[in-house]
């Protein structure tokens, strides 16, 4: 007997527990069964449609069930599935690691493959600690991160992120942050610029590393947009200050690009806005076109350098994942960096990101609409009480949900963080599709605020 979507919502509630969900919520509202997908849209089992208008939470880039990538997946399955990557190797992996090399930011020089972004995380803080423990600097043990910063949900990445609905809760397990204010430029002055209102953010982290620099590890950031936060974004001059500040205070500068890495913000990566190279570049999500876990963190030699020893220094890092470097993973990322190549894949998106920012015009008069913002392919829109006061609405009227459910209604998969209604498409999403998913979007806002 075949699945529909009533027998296989039921069978999902028997067994299954979602994430970031409060499953309760199910109750009155179904999960969606999905059966299929091809390009920027999903099927379910009725054959009803929905653009994915998030990308299946940031990682597809090319689109649901992409011929070249799956292609090369079926190569890749007649070939090696997995092997261990301790004293093994295999060539996907040694040819990604080249290729992502050449590709990132100069100065670094070597790659750390991991599962998925909280875990690319892990590795740099780790990597970052041990760094200073092996240089005999054992009181660095602390690190640097963003009011509003987000990296993940695993322990160490919790203690670096500052968004209380992931970290409150677990506050007893976490270890101590310095938290500096966000460069976020929603909260700049009228008539201030996003460069100045970043630049004078900066001042607090300068005097902040100035104060404690003999204690801190790293600094932790994501370049240019604080994703899980809101899609709050800064200018990038608050990258170049920071690179420039870690080197006079001597301190390790992480670029989380796990959701703005591979043309999210308009360049490859978003660092190379700033013309900077940081000490850890960590990689993931779109790294394998949404396809399979894959993370990497790239760093340099003179990290590396500190590592290599004789084994009986103790200094080696012994940090692994069952499937560290899975070849499935890394031929999936290998097709994936060939389509970028394959195509001016950075000014198509430029396009697209042009015709969605015109899309959107309609939103910025709103009398509920704090403000439309836009980093390349990301594009969001902040829904808000009282425009003139900058009050919110009661977060427990969740209207960002009802946004969601009100677009699922008209074929669109939206998912608000909050209340901030966002954009953040695959690259093969048309013009005509963008027009359908803003219309949708428009409607689905206004049946929020209705009430």
């Amino acid at each position: 007997m075949s699945d529909t979507n009533a027998s296989l919502a039921v069978r999902d509630l028997q067994v299954l527990w979602h994430p970031c969900t409060q499953m309760k919520d199910h109750e009155s509202f179904a999960v969606v069964p999905i059966r299929s997908g091809r390009g920027v849209w999903l099927e379910d089992f009725e054959g009803r449609r929905y653009l994915d208008g998030i990308s299946s939470w940031w990682v597809n880039l090319f689109g649901h069930a992409n011929p070249y990538i799956n292609a090369a997946l079926a190569e890749q399955l007649e070939t090696l599935e997995h092997v261990l990557l301790a004293g093994f190797t295999h060539e996907p992996a040694v040819r990604l690691a080249e290729r992502l090399l050449r590709l990132a930011p100069d100065g670094l020089s070597r790659c750390f493959y991991a599962d998925n972004g909280s875990s690319a995380v892990e590795v740099a803080l780790k990597m970052s600690f041990h760094f200073w423990r092996n240089q005999g600097m054992s009181g660095k043990t602390r690190f640097v991160t963003l009011q509003n910063g987000y990296h993940g949900e695993t322990l160490g990445a919790l203690a670096v992120g500052d968004v209380a609905l992931y970290r409150e809760t677990y506050q007893p397990l976490l270890m101590s942050a310095f938290t500096a204010p966000s460069p976020d430029c929603y909260f700049r002055e009228p008539g201030e610029t996003c460069a100045a209102y970043s630049e004078r953010r900066f001042r607090d982290l300068d005097a902040l590393l100035a104060r404690h620099a003999d204690e801190v590890c790293a600094v932790i950031v994501e370049p240019l947009v604080q994703c899980a936060g809101g899609m709050r974004m800064y200018d990038p001059v608050y990258l170049t200050l920071l690179r420039d500040a870690c080197d006079r205070y001597g301190v390790h500068l992480i670029a989380d690009e796990i959701a703005v890495g591979f043309g999210r913000t308009g360049s490859m990566f978003a660092c190379e806005q700033a013309d900077i190279t940081p000490d850890f570049l960590c990689l993931s999500k779109g790294l394998t076109g949404g396809y399979l876990p894959l993370a990497a963190v790239l760093t340099r030699d003179s990290v590396y350098a500190a590592f290599y020893d004789r084994y009986v220094t103790m200094k080696a890092f012994l940090h692994s994942h069952s499937y560290t470097g899975n070849p499935l993973g890394c031929r999936a990322a290998l097709a994936t960096l060939d389509l970028f190549e394959r195509s001016d894949v950075l000014g198509r998106n430029r396009e697209l990101a042009a015709h969605l920012a015109h899309r959107c015009e309609r939103f910025a008069g709103h009398p509920h609409v704090a403000e439309v913002r836009q980093t390349g392919m990301i594009l969001a829109i902040e829904l808000i009480r009282d425009k003139a006061r900058r009050q919110p609405f009661p977060w427990q009227e969740r209207r960002g949900l009802t946004v969601h459910r009100e677009a699922l209604q008209r074929g669109v998969l939206l998912r608000p963080l909050g209340d901030v209604v966002y954009f953040m498409p695959p690259y093969v999403i048309t013009p005509e599709e963008i027009d359908r998913m803003v219309e949708v979007a428009a409607d689905a806002i206004e049946r929020a605020l209705a009430d």
